[in-house]
């Protein structure tokens, strides 16, 4: 160990991750050798060669590159999937960037009045910007959807009874299930209807007195077809209204349209909108913040007073708040939207880029992957929103299609692994680039990275 340490060449792998963890690496990979001469996989004389070729001090600076590359750093989304989980889903407006990079590297007015210097909720300002968006009366933020229902399930059924439809008992992402979500609130699932069909008679006749809430739960990730019914969000509202009992409205990814904007409906097939849900007169309206909405990740919850003070005073609230850098970037984007610039949202504008406006920068790549001495081309291809959002729904664009002279598994492999991750689309030993993700900047990162894995070559 020490030998192998103290060699000159263990300096450059030291430079990048610090003694301690070099020792740890080299540990590992010395481990590895006596391994290998105890199965009697490796002799002296093969020992020696290895020594002689700088072995482990190579092994070691790969290890040590790759620790330094590991961990959340930025990349290139060339896979055309907008609201690609994987790869962070959303980024949001430079300004919105710009405000949570500020409230990060600072102090700020949190929970306090800078005019009274009393004490107040960190949301407050939060909960009046939404209004003026959605026309709810209040609203209040979480760390995500999943915890957004949870609160709601653990605030209104916690021991109690939820009504929720058969066909409304998803399963979204990371195995996030809507029954384990009660079971683990202590709300006592109550299924009514059944898989394709549920009809307003089948919610009330389940309501008892331990009733504490009425769900409905968009389907998010699929969509079920043919002889189906679903009770309107109206009828549930006024329901809930009738029977005193609490109505809510998890849409999941959170879509709106604005006059002054492209409209995405049109675009995202039956996608439910949040104004629609709100108008709707249930009491709580739950969607996420980082997909269709295009911020920061939070779950946000919209609806009456008496229902989001519920929320806040549930001692769950603290656990699950969100903390002052994810606030300044919902207020950022919500400033931004109520200003009628939800076109410069980068989710927005590129869910909504028609495939002829993508063409020019699509032929611009695969000149410029040739001049590399890559084979590639442009061809008519499709691309999905991501997430779970509209389901089904293909957004039209065109791809540069790369045709490696080996793997292109292998090609993927070598550009996620440059100092510039790319990601890209694999379909039958092609590589396809989808320049409908490609935020400012990126087509040259994509290039350089392209450039890198070509002089390894």
């Amino acid at each position: 160990m020490d030998a192998v340490l103290s060699d000159p060449r263990a300096a450059a792998s030291e430079q990048l991750i610090g003694r301690a963890l070099l020792a740890e690496l080299a540990g590992q990979v010395l481990e590895r050798w006596r391994a290998a001469i105890k199965a009697q996989e490796l002799d002296a004389r093969r020992l020696s060669g290895l020594l002689d070729a700088g072995e482990p001090w190579q092994t070691l600076h790969v290890l040590a590159q790759r620790e330094r590359q590991q961990g959340l750093v930025r990349c290139v989304n060339a896979t055309g999937v907008v609201l690609n989980t994987g790869l962070g889903r959303a980024p949001v407006h430079e300004q919105v960037a710009a405000a949570m990079a500020e409230a990060a590297r600072s102090y700020c007015v949190l929970e306090v009045d800078r005019f009274t210097n009393e004490r107040n909720q960190r949301d407050d300002r939060l909960s009046v910007l939404l209004s003026r968006l959605t026309g709810a009366e209040a609203g209040i933020g979480v760390n995500n959807c999943a915890a957004a229902v949870y609160l709601a399930f653990q605030t209104f059924a916690g021991g109690r009874e939820a009504i929720v439809s058969r066909g409304e008992l998803v399963e979204i992402g990371g195995s996030f299930r809507v029954p384990d979500v009660m079971a683990r609130a202590g709300a006592k699932l109550v299924e009514v209807g059944t898989t394709n069909r549920t009809r307003l008679a089948d919610y009330e006749s389940a309501l008892t007195a331990q009733t504490g809430l009425v769900v409905k739960v968009h389907s998010s990730n699929f969509r079920m077809v043919g002889f189906t019914e679903e009770t309107p969000p109206e009828e549930l509202a006024a329901l809930g209204r009738k029977h005193h009992v609490t109505t809510a409205y998890d849409l999941g990814s959170g879509l709106f349209d604005f006059a002054d904007d492209p409209q995405l409906a049109p675009l995202l097939g039956d996608e439910p909108m949040v104004l629609a849900a709100v108008a709707s007169g249930v009491d709580m309206v739950m969607y996420s913040g980082d997909k269709l909405f295009g911020g920061p990740q939070a779950g946000l919850i919209v609806g009456r007073k008496e229902t989001i003070r519920a929320l806040r005073k549930n001692p769950l609230y603290r656990a699950l708040r969100l903390d002052k850098v994810a606030i300044a970037g919902l207020e950022a984007t919500l400033n931004l939207l109520l200003a009628g610039r939800a076109a410069e949202l980068p989710a927005r504008a590129m869910l909504a880029a028609s495939a002829e406006a993508l063409r020019p920068q699509a032929e611009h790549l695969a000149q410029r992957l040739v001049e590399l001495g890559f084979t590639a081309r442009v061809v008519a291809g499709e691309s999905q929103p991501g997430s779970g959002a509209a389901p089904g729904v293909y957004l039209r664009t065109f791809v540069v299609e790369v045709t490696p002279s080996s793997s292109a598994a292998a090609l993927a492999r070598a550009l996620r692994e440059c100092d510039q991750p790319v990601f890209v689309r694999v379909q039958e030993q092609r590589q396809l680039l989808d320049p409908l993700t490609l935020l400012p900047g990126d087509a040259e990162r994509l290039l350089g990275s392209f450039a890198a894995v070509r002089s390894t070559r």
